[in-house]
């Protein structure tokens, strides 16, 4: 009796197989990578100014119930804990005027500054991408309204 073989099936990839998968995954990858990076950038100045958005409205809610905005020294920690210095300490709302208080999308501090560019009686803003003063495109500095 004769037995019969089958004919030998390869297993596995061939090295030109394979290197034309990782070449589209490469090629899929950069077209993800262009298109994604830069909604990354703006998204990230969206969050930052919605943060100053509502930091903002948390100055306004404790200047309605302390009659004046925190001072430089007190700072935006004024937002959740009452200062020492409080005219009106019963006046402080139990639990802040914000839930947390945030850092840039980068990692760092909001500035606060009194008095606020054009007359404003305070600033709140991100330095952005750079963390320095000034700046263009994803470097510049990052206030609520857009400036």
């Amino acid at each position: 009796m004769k037995q019969h073989r089958s004919p030998a099936v390869p297993n596995g990839f061939s090295l030109v197989e394979l290197m034309v998968v990782i070449f589209i995954i490469g090629l899929l990858a950069t077209v993800v990578l262009i298109n994604v990076l830069p909604s990354q950038d703006k998204a990230m100045r969206v969050k930052a100014q919605s943060d100053i958005a509502t930091m903002s409205q948390g100055m306004e809610m404790y200047r309605l119930d302390n009659a004046t905005y925190p001072g430089a020294v007190e700072g935006l920690s004024a937002l959740r804990t009452p200062p020492a210095n409080l005219a009106m300490p019963q006046n402080y709302r139990s639990g802040g005027y914000i839930k947390d208080l945030p850092t840039d999308p980068w990692g760092r501090a909001y500035q606060y500054v009194v008095p606020g560019r054009d007359g404003r009686p305070f600033d709140i803003f991100s330095l952005g991408a750079d963390g320095k003063p000034g700046g263009e495109g994803n470097d510049a500095d990052i206030y609520a309204d857009k400036r």
